[in-house]
Formats: C-alpha cells, structure tokens, sequence
C-alpha cells in the first residue's frame, strides 16, 4: 500500500468490508509443493491439492452405480500425494461372466477366466493390458540412454535375421525403430474395425501360437513404414524382443533392474509367452500404486528423487504427439501417439495429458501442467458402459482442478 493510500481514513463501507473479510475463513492453502513416495504414498485430501471434492465425489458415485463398467480400482495423485483412493470387488460377477463363456480353460490367455483376469490369481496385482507397452517403451528408453541400443533411427529389421523376415521387400531395409515405437511400422496387422472377438484378428492368433516372434516377424508390409499410424500389438512384442537381443536380458528381468527397482516396484507379474519372451504387448500385472510410480516418473521428466532413471529427452520425446492424428484410428481428432504412449491431448506439439490405454479399461492419465495423475483399473469386455472411464480425466477430472 503506498503513502498516499495511507493517509485517507477508511470510510464505514470500506470499515464493514474488512470486518467481513477477517470473519471469513481464509483461502486454502494447497500443498503444491511435490513428494516422493517411499514405501508408500503421501496421502492428502483433495481440498488440500486444489481440487473440488465434491466433482471427485461425484465421480466416485457413478462408479459406485456401474456407470463406467466394472471398474477395480481407482487412484488419483496430485503433488505427489493420494487424493482418492478406491477399491471395488467384482469377484462374484468375473466368475458369473466366466460360466456364461464357452472357453472356461484356466490358462492365461483367457480373458474371461478370473485367476487371470483382472487380477492375478487373487493378489493385488492388476492386468494391464496394452498399459504395458508404455512401461516397456521407458525400459526401452533406458536401454537406448545406456548405449545398448544405438538409438531410436538404426534399422530395426537386422534384430531379427534369426527369423528370416522377407527382406526382398525394400521396404523392410527402410524401417526404423522409431517406425516400430510409433505404431507406422508399414506391417500388415488387423483389417478395420476387426475386433478382438475375430478369431482371425493377428492378435488373436499370435496369442494362440507357440512362435510369438516368428509370427510377428513373418508378417508381410503393407505400406511405406514412418507413414500410417496402424496399432499393431505384434510390433510391440518385436520391441521386447531388441531389448532382448541389446541387452541379453529378457524384458522383464532388465525392467526389474533398470526401471522397477530404481523406483520401488517390487511386485509384479509378467506373463511369458511359449517362445520364453515377455509379453510386451500386454502381459504385465501392476498393482495401481505402482502402475502410479511409472506414470509419476514420466511427469518428473524421468527423474525419482534425485536420480536420473530414464531421459529426460525420452520422456519428453515419447510422450509427445510424435504421431501428431492417429485418425481414422479414433474419433478423437486431437488424439496423438508417441513411442508407445498415447497423446489424447496436445497443443502446439506439447502433451496436455499423455496415457497409457488398455483393453477391459486400464488407463493412466498425466497432465503435466496439473502435476495429476488418475490411475483406472476395470475389466468391462462384454458389455458398453454408459460412461467411458478413458475420457473420464479430461470430462470429470481435470475440471475439478481449482
């Protein structure tokens, strides 16, 4: 307040304002300052992380009514700290799907089966689905940061001379790995609008062999690769297989030591296929506090408490709209792809809100300029909710942000 301003008395208008501020109760002071989580995570409340309870209230009553399918489990971050945190038990019901099925075999590969699905074999641990690439894509990172894999431009064709891919066709010399980590690696995969319910669907397939990468590999090119996004969940499993091949580690022992540990995961469950590969298309199981630590590594740009895990040039490049309309692939016209995580929300080549997506509804949502982090664990396969918990972020979630 200056001088002048000083000088002049209030008036009695001016007297009953700041009698009636100071009877106020004052403005919340919001805890932004970010936390690591140790063994566990922070807990807060919403209002004390600057958001509106009554909007995540609401969230939870329509999950609580079914709105959104069978949805597991719930879990929302904000600065590091749990804001909202639910489980629900479907059991009876994923048991009641199972005996209406025709396939009720316990391996694991039936999606109906509940020892498999969605939580393994009644432990904590979630199924996520294609939420694996993301993971696998920044163990992926780390071995490119180390020098294993000279990086994300080198031809990804020569990994697999074991296999003999048709390398008559000159499009296979041209492929990169970056090509593979986008989704446009020119492979003939899925026609449109085939489904996983197609029993010719090549995903369908590939999980009914014994030979997961001489399948992937054997596929014939479709287009010029870096061309046309086309989501293929084969290329996804030749990318375990150069990690395998850099490193000599299969994927899930080199994540364990490279990703996981470094930031407390100690816990997991990584489907193998009959070949001896992790399944990186969609065979990890988290439970969602640690699915959270993947998602809260990438918002701190690679870093956990004080320690470099993975690039911060990784993160911000495979979290960004590389792919910048993966359209007519979704009708979301704003629906980016970078290596192996989507991009549902981009401006000006910037993430507003990078996921990771996966089938039965596993979804992992950060936006970073929130620092928010939402966490969907669901398994919804025969039926569709009235509501979508993969817009649910950016419809319920980030409104509720003060």
């Amino acid at each position: 307040m200056s001088s002048k301003n000083r000088s002049h008395r209030p008036t009695r208008l001016a007297l009953a304002l700041i009698a009636t501020a100071t009877c106020q109760t004052p403005a919340p002071q919001y805890h932004n300052r970010p936390q690591w989580p140790a063994e566990e995570w922070p807990v807060s409340t919403p209002e004390a992380e600057g958001l509106d309870a009554a909007a995540i209230d609401s969230l939870l009553t329509d999950i609580d009514a079914g709105r959104y399918g069978l949805i597991d489990h719930f879990l929302l971050i904000r600065h590091g700290r749990v804001v909202a945190d639910r489980h629900w038990d479907h059991g009876e019901r994923y048991a009641e799907l199972l005996a209406a099925q025709d396939d009720t075999a316990d391996h694991q590969y039936n999606y109906d089966h509940p020892a498999w699905h969605p939580l393994y074999r009644d432990t904590h641990l979630h199924s996520l689905q294609s939420v694996t690439k993301s993971v696998m894509s920044v163990a992926f990172g780390i071995a490119v940061d180390l020098g294993h894999v000279p990086g994300v431009e080198s031809p990804a064709w020569p990994y697999f001379e074991a296999y003999q891919p048709d390398t008559s066709d000159p499009r296979r010399a041209a492929t990169t790995l970056e090509d593979f980590l986008t989704m446009r690696s020119g492979i003939e995969w899925a026609t449109p609008g085939q489904t996983y319910d197609d029993e010719s669907h090549p995903t369908v397939v590939l999980e009914a062999s014994d030979e997961w990468i001489a399948y992937a590999a054997s596929r014939p090119m479709a287009d010029d690769p870096g061309t046309r996004f086309d989501y293929n969940d084969g290329v996804s499993v030749l990318l375990g297989k150069v990690v395998r091949e850099a490193t000599g580690m299969r994927m899930d022992a080199w994540a364990e030591e490279r990703l996981f540990g470094p930031i407390g995961i100690d816990e997991y469950y990584w489907k193998v296929t009959p070949d001896g590969e992790a399944d990186t298309e969609g065979g990890l199981y988290l439970a969602p506090h640690d699915l959270a630590r993947i998602a809260y590594l990438m918002l701190r740009n690679g870093q956990w408490d004080g320690r470099q895990v993975v690039s911060e040039e990784w993160v911000r490049t495979s979290t960004s709209p590389v792919v910048p309309d993966v359209a007519p692939a979704s009708e979301r016209v704003d629906t980016g792809y970078g290596y192996q995580w989507w991009v549902p929300v981009h401006e000006e080549g910037e993430a507003v809100v990078f996921a990771g997506n996966g089938y039965g509804g596993q979804f992992v949502h950060v936006a970073p300029e929130h620092d928010l982090i939402s966490v969907f664990n669901g398994w919804t396969l025969h039926e569709q909710p009235e509501l979508s918990s993969w817009t649910a972020f950016q419809e319920r979630i980030l409104p509720a942000v003060r």
